[in-house]
């Protein structure tokens, strides 16, 4: 199998994914020693499942020479900011688990000011314009599909879990997404 321009893309992908683990591991053992909890690690495989998926069948899927939307690329580099923005709001906060800090109040700045759970809107499009870029219409709409019901799973396993937190919005308003 030879390597294109599509397959570099992917890896570069993989790359900053195997990073943001990395860091959220690292903030997550920090978090559980200052005497925070984990909820809802059930559903934690799942995803991990469904984005190692993604990758995966992308990259066994997208020909080497197949072409690139560039557009969407471009989307796709603006939600990779997007990307960024939230976990440098959250910063030792940020982690791909539901990691919860009893009393600390939850995060109020960046793009948390407009959107409750900015990560997971972010990860939306990401599951559906990458496969885009490539032309995969059918793989950005399987993997979107199976991100929904996940996903609605998760924002209610967070909002329960930060219901009591200092400034934590009424119970019948969602809080936002790695507000720990």
């Amino acid at each position: 199998m030879s390597l294109g321009a599509p397959h570099v893309i992917l890896l570069l992908v993989a790359v900053q994914r195997l990073l943001e683990l990395a860091l959220a591991k690292r903030n997550t053992a920090r978090l559980l020693a200052q005497g925070a909890r984990e909820v809802g690690a059930g559903h934690y495989p799942l995803f991990v499942l469904l984005h190692g998926g993604w990758l995966l069948a992308l990259f066994l899927v997208v020909p080497a020479d197949a072409p690139i939307n560039l557009w969407l690329l471009a989307l796709f580099a603006l939600l990779q900011a997007g990307r960024v923005w939230v976990i440098a709001t959250l910063g030792r906060f940020w982690t791909t688990r539901i990691i919860t800090l009893p009393n600390a109040p939850l995060v109020r700045r960046g793009p948390f000011r407009w959107v409750r759970h900015p990560n997971y809107l972010i990860v939306a499009g990401e599951l559906a314009v990458l496969p885009l870029v490539f032309g995969q219409v059918w793989l950005a709409l399987l993997f979107s599909v199976l991100n929904l019901p996940l996903t609605r799973h998760r924002v209610a396993v967070e909002n329960a879990a930060l219901r009591d937190r200092p400034n934590a919005p009424s119970p019948s308003i969602a809080a936002p997404e790695g507000s720990r």
